[in-house]
């Protein structure tokens, strides 16, 4: 019989043979396994070279993109505020505001890369322009994911790796860490969702951004040292924020107003539409027709849509065989991209009829016509196209009150038989904001009154006469807002005489081709708006 020893040399030896089996296994499976990674690897490898070896041809958007400052047009002003925010030793968070397409990504980049080449700034040379859109800027309330500020990779998740086997948490940088040393540019700013935006307040103020996490021990001995220094001390922060925003500066949160240097590009005009559309004909390799720059800017308000035209317009010249962009090309474009043409404002004229000034939901200023009809009756005010009641939030809840347009037109029936001395008790008027959108605001009031002082008299208003200014029930002209957008509006309309609040009057308005006439009573609103030979009808 065997004896004990010997069992036991013939079980160490089938455990040797067991073991070096067993990790002769594991060696050439690894082995395989390494060979198949290298495989696919390199299958994948060759095939992401193949598909960076395929490109299509470089959009028309591509090449008509500004290089230099001067290339942006239509913008000068609101350029020189952007270099006066951002170039100097102490550069100033910014918000811009204007439509849609006129230059406010391209005037931001170029900016800072002229700032990068001044001595004086404090920009370095490899300063980075981090882009993100508010508008679809997503978090998790929980900080798990967080493409802004930031965030933490818990151990508990899966992909966290040699951190999360050792039960670390590893905090991922967002853009306000990727944007430091440059800037920030947050497009359709007036999106950015509350929570975000209060965060993003604190980061301005601290330039720095603190993560928290209750997987995060300070007492962890098993933490990286560089994580402890995250989470104690935060992650740098220190760039310059330059949002853009299509809404009127009324709708941005005064928290942020208060913190950023307000800029404004202005709405294009349709010589400035032009001048892109030519300028995109000889980009696209094209020659054109006299008559297509013109006719493009009777479908297109910016550069971008100007681009798209023409850029399609191209297309149709070269499938037939021509290196001219014709006027048909581009009535081909309208018709099947179904664009249409652009509404160009024009002051309205006749009985009961003002031409108001108003500022839109954009922040650009438009002309606002306002008509008035008097029939026999007993003193009844209808009014339509205005925002009849409104609602409001309040500390204590909220609150409906009556639209201002509406309350507007009240105040001037009053002002009619009270100050004027023009008896209503036998009338009754009909007040209408045509143009389909419900109007709000108080600076109509000066208008309605001089619609309804024509209506009662039956008498025109001077045709080329645009006003703005609340009015008192006491016959005083009051402050509104809004009044530069307004000006160049009426500039735009083909206005001549502007009637604004005394107290609204600033040096600059002088600058512009109007003849600005400063109120402060019904009684001069009345003498400017109506021609002279009817100032007998005057009371």
């Amino acid at each position: 019989m065997l004896n004990l020893s010997t069992l036991l040399i013939i079980s160490q030896i089938i455990f040797s043979i067991t073991a070096i089996a067993y990790f002769a296994n594991s060696i050439k499976n690894h082995r395989s396994s390494v060979k198949t990674i290298r495989l696919s690897s390199e299958k994948e490898r060759m095939e992401l070279q193949k598909l960076r070896s395929i490109s299509l041809t470089e959009p028309l958007s591509e090449k008509a993109r500004p290089k230099k400052i001067e290339e942006i047009v239509g913008q000068e002003k609101g350029i020189e505020a952007l270099r006066a925010a951002l170039m100097g030793e102490n550069p100033q968070h910014v918000i811009i505001y204007g439509p849609p397409g006129v230059g406010k990504t391209a005037a931001s980049r170029l900016i800072l890369e002229e700032a990068k080449h001044s001595a004086s700034s404090p920009f370095k040379s490899d300063a980075p322009f981090v882009e993100l859109d508010s508008a679809i800027l997503q978090f998790d309330e929980r900080n798990i994911a967080d493409p802004l500020m930031g965030s933490v990779h818990d151990p508990i998740y899966q992909g966290a790796g040699a951190y999360g086997s050792a039960g670390v948490p590893r905090p991922k940088p967002g853009a306000v860490t990727k944007a430091h040393g440059g800037i920030l540019f947050l497009d359709e700013i007036g999106e950015l969702h509350p929570y975000q935006l209060n965060r993003l307040l604190k980061v301005l103020e601290d330039r720095k951004v603190f993560l928290t996490r209750s997987y995060y021990s300070p007492d962890d001995e098993n933490t990286p040292p560089y994580i402890h220094d995250v989470f104690r001390n935060g992650l740098p922060a220190d760039f310059r924020l330059v949002g853009a925003t299509t809404k009127s500066p009324r709708d941005i949160p005064e928290a942020l107003r208060s913190r950023c240097r307000e800029v404004f590009f202005n709405p294009l005009t349709p010589e400035q539409v032009e001048k892109i559309a030519a300028g995109s004909c000889v980009k696209a390799g094209l020659s054109y027709e006299e008559a297509v720059p013109s006719l493009v800017s009777e479908y297109c308000e910016n550069g971008r849509n100007t681009v798209n035209i023409i850029q399609t317009a191209a297309s149709v010249a070269r499938l037939s065989g021509r290196k001219t962009i014709k006027k048909d090309d581009i009535l081909k474009v309208a018709d099947f991209a179904r664009f249409s043409p652009v509404y160009r404002q024009s002051l309205c004229e006749g009985v009961g009829i003002t031409n108001g000034l108003a500022v839109t939901g954009g922040g650009s200023g438009c002309v606002l016509p306002v008509e008035a009809v008097c029939t026999e009756g007993s003193g009844r005010l209808n009014i339509t196209g205005v925002v009849e009641r409104e609602e409001l939030n309040s500390p204590t809840g909220k609150i409906i009150r009556k639209g201002t347009a509406c309350a507007s037109a009240e105040n001037a029936l009053t002002v009619l038989n009270t100050v004027l001395g023009v008896d209503t008790s036998k009338s009754d008027f009909h007040i209408n904001f045509p143009g389909g959108v419900p109007i709000d605001g108080p600076s109509a009031g000066i208008a309605i009154l001089c619609a309804l002082y024509s209506a009662a008299l039956n008498i025109p208003l001077n045709p080329k006469t645009v006003m703005t200014g609340e009015l008192g029930i006491k016959g005083g002209v009051l402050p509104v807002g809004g009044v530069e957008e307004k000006l160049r509006a009426a500039v735009t309309a083909g206005a001549e005489t502007v009637l604004i609040p005394k107290d609204c009057y600033a040096p600059k308005f002088d600058a512009l081709p109007l003849n600005l006439i400063k109120v402060s009573s019904v009684e001069e609103v009345i003498k400017t708006a109506f021609p002279s030979k009817l100032t007998d009808k005057i009371a």
